[in-house]
């Protein structure tokens, strides 16, 4: 047995129901890794837990005039069954609301606090006069100063990824009331984070070539800028409490708390034994996450780690990038999304169809897209038409020819061809779920049902059968090895499958099955009666996901959410805003940065820098030509080390992409726009 490793998944954040993004980005990779390993008989833990603190729980519960616990204790549940309905094998689904990890995430904090790490300070803060409260991060939206995107909020623009504070916003206003929010005095402790720039930048700088390139890149970006430090405290009574004695009415700050919870939760699976997972030498932390989740987990968390001492710091973060849907940004907003709890209602008894076709389109270097006419092709065309028809062919074969009577041992393949395929898929199998490369895992176990089709197909053991029944049934004998080997490798990823199959052959149920099992079926045993292991996905059903996707979404869509009026301005600062047409004359995507272009654009007496947000949306060389609305007196900044001499002026469609405000007509560029 090798070492100890302690899984985590990203704590779903409990103010909304699981959607596939989730599910592919996430969840199902990190139970794929964590099955496998139990298969090794690994001594492997897999935790997990809503992450229940924070403002968008508290939006949400004003809004609905409920408390916060009422709007997590919902989706707690919610998102525990879905889970458990999709077979996510947590070892303990816990949640960041308990009294066990409020005293947990305290003590940490104190920990901190007691060797002088963290930095006192008074600072001003934005307060919303009419709401008579200090403002959260996620409590102010403004203006991107990075990429120019409206509705960026206090702490991260979620257009260019840039991680903000509340005073970096343009024309920042309160969620709250709309107003625009005044400065005052407020008490935070800080965490230090360039005082761990050194060992964090030695930590990572040692993953090189072993992390996902995305998760290296995106860390060395960050350290590259250089670290600074961070609240890990917040004005709001929703949360952790800080336990300091002049700290009332503040919180910890949910990025503080939330990876705590992982500790929390293993503390609720093995009690006093929880610290061997996290501490001891032979005992390695694998994090799975979203790409949205990097920071906090490789540099923010790792830096908590450090300051409290006795930790270990994770192995691997394995994060994947994002699952679109029909061609859009999944988008909870818009309920522009498959929500698990709902597929599985809709759909029911199909949890592995779509752990199949997630993980066969898994977003695993880049982002991907999940339609459901390539899920209905997937799941006739592979799952039906090769994996079940394999199957089921030969269990017909068995019981027309034999009764499903096995009459001799079978434990070794007649045909050495079918041992090679094996012993290869199990080797590819191993080093692809190792290397968190899923889907090349999947492609080798569909490869040995391929295989099997392609061996019925070439002996044609119903032709045999009728000059030569032995042989027939020695073809069938080596078919019967392939599907009880077959069982064992779609485990990880298809549990229900697996299990379904184990019954058709008349294994014996088990919970796991060891990865060095040999297959074997006695004299005497009796197949039962074949059923269906997959059915087909009808049109009709298709229609109808598709429909109710889009009608949903339709009333979404047309029902917008304006942002709030802005505070009236004087004449003379309108006037101060230099606004201008300009034409883009060349575009090109700024290096390791997915969302920006770097735009050279013509403003009649001068050619100026810009770099915008708008790669998502818009290719390099669709834009070269277009004229665009410019603010030319924008205080210059530098972006991922390119200067950016003014903004473009944008809006967003209704299906959230990011549109040109342009002339009616064409008109010579430098012109004023008044």
């Amino acid at each position: 047995m090798s070492k100890r490793t302690l899984v985590t998944a990203a704590l779903p954040y409990a103010n909304g129901p699981i959607h596939i993004g989730h599910i592919a980005g996430c969840y199902l990779p990190a139970d794929i890794y964590t099955r496998f390993l139990r298969c090794k008989d690994e001594d492997v833990k897999f935790v997990c837990g809503s992450d229940e603190h924070g403002v968008p729980i508290t939006i949400k519960a004003r809004n609905e005039s409920i408390t916060p616990q009422q709007v997590v204790d919902r989706y707690h549940s919610m998102m525990d069954n879905a889970f458990k309905g999709l077979g996510i094998s947590f070892d303990v689904y816990s949640r960041t609301s308990s009294e066990e990890h409020h005293r947990t995430a305290s003590d940490f904090f104190q920990t901190l606090y007691d060797k002088g790490v963290f930095e006192e300070r008074e600072t001003e803060q934005y307060f919303d006069e009419e709401a008579k409260q200090f403002l959260a991060d996620r409590y102010i939206i403004g203006t991107c100063p990075k990429c120019g995107h409206d509705g960026a909020y206090g702490d991260q623009c979620e257009s260019c990824g840039a991680s903000l504070n509340p005073t970096d916003l343009i024309n920042p206003v309160s969620k709250l009331s709309g107003n625009k929010p005044v400065m005052r005095s407020t008490k935070n402790w800080f965490l230090p984070l360039q005082d761990y720039q050194q060992r964090l930048e030695s930590f990572i700088g040692e993953k090189k070539g072993y992390w996902k390139s995305n998760v290296f890149g995106q860390c060395m970006s960050w350290l590259s800028q250089g670290l600074q430090s961070r609240a890990m405290t917040r004005d709001l009574n929703w949360g952790v409490p800080v336990p300091l004695k002049d700290a009332e009415g503040k919180v910890l700050y949910v990025w503080f708390d939330a990876p705590i919870g992982y500790i929390t939760a293993t503390k609720q699976l093995l009690a006093n034994e929880w610290e061997s997972y996290w501490k001891d030498s032979d005992s390695q932390i694998v994090h799975f996450i979203g790409k949205d989740n990097i920071v906090f987990h490789c540099i923010i968390f790792p830096a908590m780690l450090m300051a409290h001492g006795g930790y270990n710091l994770p192995h691997n973060v394995p994060a994947n990038e994002f699952l679109n849907l029909e061609g859009q940004k999944i988008s909870t907003s818009r309920n522009w999304a498959v929500w698990l709890h709902e597929y599985l209602e809709d759909l029911p008894n199909r949890q592995d169809e779509l752990r199949y076709v997630l993980t066969s389109i898994a977003p695993e270097t880049g982002d991907s897209e999940f339609t459901w006419s390539d899920y209905q092709a997937r799941v006739n065309n592979e799952l039906v038409a090769i994996f079940g028809n394999f199957v089921n062919r030969v269990l017909v074969l068995y019981q027309k020819y034999y009764d499903g009577v096995i009459d001799t041992e079978v434990t070794d393949f007649a045909d050495e061809r079918h041992a090679y395929v094996v012993e290869q898929a199990t080797r590819n199998i191993e080093s692809a779920i190792l290397n968190h490369r899923y889907k090349q895992a999947l492609t080798a176990t569909m490869e040995v049902a391929r295989h099997g089709n392609r061996y019925l197909t070439e002996t044609e053991p119903w032709k045999v059968f009728k000059t030569d029944p032995n042989t027939a049934r020695v073809i069938l004998n080596d078919c019967l090895l392939l599907m009880g080997y077959l069982r064992k490798f779609v485990q990880p990823f298809m549990p229900h499958t697996s299990s379904r199959l184990s019954a058709l052959l008349g294994l014996p149920l088990q919970n796991v099955i060891p990865w060095t099992e040999t297959i074997s079926f006695s004299k005497g045993m009796v197949l039962p009666k074949p059923s269906l292991l997959f059915s087909k996905v009808e049109d009709e059903q298709v229609s109808a996901q598709l429909e109710k996707l889009t009608s949903v979404a339709a009333d979404v869509i047309n029902e917008p959410e304006y942002e709030p009026e802005k505070d009236a301005v004087s004449f003379d600062d309108f006037t101060r805003m230099d606004l201008r047409v300009g034409e883009i004359i060349s575009a090109e995507k700024v290096k390791k940065a997915d969302k920006l272009l770097h735009l050279k654009v013509d403003v009649g007496f001068k050619t100026i820098s810009l770099v915008s947000g708008i790669a998502e949306h818009h290719k390099p060389e669709e834009v070269v030509g277009k004229q665009v609305m410019v603010l030319l007196n924008l205080e210059p900044r530098k972006i991922r080390g390119v200067l950016s001499q003014g903004m473009i002026l944008m809006t967003e469609s209704a299906d959230g992409r990011l549109v040109f405000m342009t002339p009616y007509e064409k008109v010579e560029p430098g012109v004023s726009i008044r």
